[in-house]
């Protein structure tokens, strides 16, 4: 019995030292993945950072950049496409303008009241999917589809909308793809994106189709203006307020539009128009420089993307992009940290998973516990259980992003307003600058929006801060648009 007794014990102990030695490795090992998190996170810190200085130096390589693409075509990364957009509304426009803006799966009609110093009196709008046949048929096919319901749009046209006798209806025309400009009411198609592929369409005049569709669907209307949605913002703003000079979008994707001197535009050789301004439609989107706080994780997505080495600027900071980066940077700590358990959750693998809207939601998480990080996770990437310190390092990830994403949009309009002259004081006195701002992120993502601001005021300093303000300008692809078809009307 005593060589059976010391036998138990001898494995009793035996099986107690294992098992300490189970806790002590699970430890160690719990150690070592919050020690990898932590270099993850910190190195990660590092690269995005966004100091003063260095934003001062993209503002700089933006201002260069400009002045480069004005002075000849293809002499930038910015392509600085000239709108042809020389009168922007005034305020005292009056009538019945439409709009039509195509740049998706759907598209919308748009119409308005203008009544002159009243301002916008009436608008009505509706929006039609268009069947996926005829994003890949014949141009026809498309233009009649979308001309025909127009028509229906046009009868539809209450009492309440006043067409001046003997006047043709006019609409803009915002057209949401790649379009080589040739005058204010047309532009030829440089390719389709969007899911879209009409081949025959491409090197076409997109208002010349149109408007022989509308011919024949006995739609009586001209078009005035061929507009770009950032272009559009920036003529919904000034109808709000003489003294917008730029307009930002950041949603989806990202642009700028801004006014310009004519006589500082090298490659425009046409006739000085008579305002002596032009709209400039930046598309910095594709900006780039050696001063970007790029990541692996930026470098990565560029790889694998559709547009390899193209639009790095919008890559960085617009809503289409920051979602997945969120997800890269969790993939690696789920990889090497095991920062969801020992496995990566198979959700985490897919690409695109992640959208912004989540990422906003988690950022702006202020519950004790992060139960809305703890629902995003579980709901989205399937990772049920988390911890309150795993969820800590997801908010301070997002907020690592957004921050950089944030500061970078705001050197970027510290860009446009060097360019122009609007960052310093002239004879003692600050010229108003304010800026026309739309787009789901700025409007939805708020710590962003903050952060743009905070940071723009930061570059500028505090006496030509209280001289720039950004105000929200919504729906430049469908009011800005029948306001330009305003000013550029052929009655004026």
């Amino acid at each position: 019995m005593g060589k059976v007794a010391v036998g138990v014990a001898v494995i009793g102990g035996a099986a107690v030292c294992a098992a300490a030695a189970l806790v002590v490795r699970h430890r160690m090992r719990n150690v070592n993945q919050c020690v990898k998190s932590a270099d993850i996170l910190k190195e990660l810190e590092e690269k995005c950072a966004t100091p003063s200085a260095k934003l001062r130096q993209i503002a700089d390589a933006m201002t260069v950049e400009m002045h480069a693409g004005l002075a000849s075509e293809g002499g930038s990364k910015l392509k600085m496409l000239i709108s042809y957009v020389d009168n922007l509304p005034t305020g005292d426009e009056e009538g019945v303008y439409y709009a039509l803006d195509l740049g998706g799966t759907n598209f919308r009609v748009l119409r308005v009241q203008l009544g002159g110093k009243s301002g916008i009196e009436s608008q009505e709008f509706a929006e039609v999917s268009i069947p996926p046949q005829l994003m890949v048929g014949a141009p026809d096919a498309l233009f009649d589809y979308i001309a025909a319901e127009l028509a229906k749009f046009v009868a539809g046209e209450s009492e309440k909308f006043r067409l001046v006798p003997g006047r043709q209806r006019e609409l803009g025309f915002t057209f949401s793809f790649p379009v080589l400009q040739l005058s204010i009411d047309s532009g030829t198609l440089i390719r389709w994106t969007k899911g879209f592929s009409i081949d025959e369409m491409v090197g076409k005049d997109v208002v010349a189709e149109l408007t022989k569709a509308m011919e024949r669907k006995g739609v009586d209307m001209r078009v005035s203006a061929l507009v770009n949605d950032t272009v559009g913002t920036l003529a919904g703003g000034r109808y709000d307020n003489k003294d917008v000079l730029i307009a930002v979008i950041l949603g989806t994707g990202t642009n700028a539009a801004y006014v310009e001197r004519a006589q500082a535009i090298p490659k425009w050789h046409g006739p000085h128009p008579k305002s002596g301004e032009m709209v400039i439609n930046m598309e910095w989107g594709n900006f780039r420089s050696s001063h970007l706080p790029l990541t692996e994780y930026d470098n990565t997505l560029d790889a694998e993307s559709l547009n390899l080495g193209e639009q790095i600027f919008e890559k960085m900071i617009s809503g289409m992009y920051l979602g997945e980066l969120l997800r890269r940077i969790l993939y690696r700590m789920a990889d090497e940290a095991a920062l969801f358990g020992e496995t990566v959750p198979p959700k985490l693998k897919t690409q695109f998973i992640l959208r912004t809207p989540e990422m906003s939601a988690m950022h702006h998480d202020t519950s004790p516990d992060l139960k809305v990080v703890g629902n995003t996770l579980k709901d989205v990437l399937e990772i049920p259980n988390t911890t309150l310190s795993t969820r800590k390092i997801v908010v301070e990830i997002c907020n690592i992003i957004a921050t950089r994403g944030a500061r970078l949009a705001a050197a970027g309009i510290l860009g446009i307003l060097k360019k122009t002259g609007q960052d310093t004081v002239k004879d003692s006195e600050v010229p108003k600058t304010v800026i026309a701002m739309d787009g789901g992120l700025y409007e939805h993502y708020k710590e962003y929006r903050h952060c743009l601001k905070s940071t723009l005021n930061e570059l500028v300093g505090d006496e030509v801060a209280k001289h720039i303000k950004l105000i929200h300008s919504n729906d430049g692809s469908g009011i800005g648009a029948a306001l330009l078809a305003a000013s550029h009307s052929q009655y004026i």
